[in-house]
């Protein structure tokens, strides 16, 4: 389906928890970050354009349905010699994205920029660095807070915007427009002057984008002292989407942070929600990491079943999100065990879901054996059960594998259904198999399965 074919994607006017094309038709995001090829093609662009578009075909053939990008990644990166120029190459690199993008019917979340110093001697994290922008490299600045504070500073980045007004427009294809990435992990910006910056230039690429959304990200949340830092960010002014990061981390001083990955996403999410910032929530990155974020999991190769991307998928949306979890690792973990057919499963429940109108409330419980995620809509409700005894603890770590869960009987009261006169549907989606049946009273026969299923009532 062409991108622009609903029009823009907004914040639902009915439903602020949700979107909505501009022709109001539902729109629920369900795909991954795909910032930068790999470093396999580092020097052939040709190549390295022709892997990403394997990539956003198999999400696109999957149900997938948007991406986010790093403008600002070097592989993409626009002013990488001086301060204020823009390279031509690298601008038909973007504008090539873009077109395979709309050929792929992906929307894109355009991320501006993802730096975290000016010099080495700030942060030694060269990925993050801006180099060009500091005075010993003929930039105009001498400090990360000199360019939040400066003319200089707050030019350079609306220029850049500007460019990109003049080149792109309003374009149907932008899910919107991040400022930055986890803007956060700057030293030291969590003040008055950071918090000033945001809201002044939430509304300056509003002004130069209105027919998109636009959004800021903070760092991951897996520490108790981000909290105030997300709370404010997610209320401020002109910040349209409430997103959070979090990911599967033992190096984590939260302990929510080393759970299963069911519950480290939706209690992200429901964390979100208890602000009630009246505005969709989205876990916006999030996979499994060596401690503190020093790498890709090792429990990822073990991952062939891709049992941490279905709750990845699933748990954000079934917790009151307005989508799925947004998952990072997309190269060494989802395209390198071929996981994208999970983003075809999660379109499957989906699909057919106006959640704008059904005016979803998320509520959780367990039983001894379950826990159990609930949207309880006006036409339909949708139940996600999930294996207690089986998690990557269980199926990674320990090697155990997904035990065959037979002739369970769930009772239908414990999700709060009126079972008296419903349709009632149960998708496997490890088989990626419907079946309708009929409850015994309140007590639904389960078929046989492992890890989860899915349970469609139509009220």
């Amino acid at each position: 389906m062409p991108s622009g074919s609903h029009g823009f994607i907004q914040v639902s006017s009915e439903n602020p928890a949700y979107f909505s094309f501009s022709d109001g038709s539902p729109y629920i995001p369900n795909g991954i970050n795909m910032i930068n090829p790999s470093g396999k093609y580092r020097n052939n662009p040709d190549s390295a354009l022709f892997e990403i578009e394997g990539w956003m075909k198999n999400l696109s053939a999957n149900g997938g349905n948007y991406i986010r990008v790093w403008l600002s990644q070097s592989f993409w990166d626009i002013e990488d010699t001086k301060a204020g120029e823009y390279n031509p190459e690298k601008i038909k690199r973007i504008d090539r994205f873009k077109e395979m993008a709309r050929e792929n019917g992906l929307r894109i979340k355009m991320t501006l920029e993802h730096f975290r110093s000016l010099t080495l001697q700030e942060n030694n994290q060269s990925w993050a660095n801006k180099s060009v922008y500091h005075t010993s490299n003929g930039g105009p600045l001498d400090s990360i807070r000199q360019y939040l504070t400066s003319d200089e500073g707050r030019q350079l980045f609306l220029r850049k915007v500007d460019f990109y007004q003049n080149r792109y427009g309003n374009d149907t294809l932008f899910f919107g427009w991040e400022l930055w990435n986890e803007m956060n992990a700057m030293k030291g910006p969590e003040d008055d002057i950071f918090f000033e910056w945001n809201e002044t230039m939430l509304k300056e690429v509003k002004k130069r984008f209105p027919e998109n959304l636009v959004m800021q990200s903070l760092g991951s949340f897996d520490y108790d002292g981000v909290r105030p830092v997300y709370r404010k960010m997610m209320l401020l002014s002109g910040n349209e989407i409430a997103q959070v990061h979090r990911y599967l981390d033992l190096g984590a001083r939260m302990e929510i942070c080393h759970a299963p990955l069911d519950i480290i996403a939706s209690s992200a999410v429901e964390e979100i929600k208890s602000y009630n910032p009246e505005k969709p929530v989205i876990l916006a990155e999030t996979g499994a990491v060596e401690p503190s974020h020093s790498g890709p999991s090792k429990f990822y190769p073990a991952d062939t079943a891709g049992i941490l991307l279905h709750d990845i998928l699933f748990a954000p949306f079934f917790s009151g999100s307005a989508g799925a979890g947004m998952c990072w690792h997309w190269e060494s973990y989802v395209d390198k065990n071929n996981l994208w057919y999970h983003f075809g499963r999660f379109n499957e429940i989906v699909k057919d879901i106006d959640p704008v109108s059904e005016n979803f409330v998320s509520t959780a419980s367990e039983t001894d054996d379950l826990r159990i995620y609930t949207l309880t809509g006006d036409k339909t409700k949708l139940i996600w059960l999930r294996d207690k005894n089986n998690s990557w603890q269980t199926e990674l770590r320990d090697g155990k594998a997904a035990e065959l869960i037979s002739g369970l009987r769930f009772d239908l009261k414990t999700a709060g259904a009126d079972v008296s006169s419903q349709s009632i549907e149960i998708y496997d989606p490890w088989k990626n198999k419907w079946l309708t049946t009929s409850p015994e009273g309140s007590l639904l026969h389960l078929p046989d399965f492992k890890r989860s299923l899915i349970i469609r009532i139509t009220l």
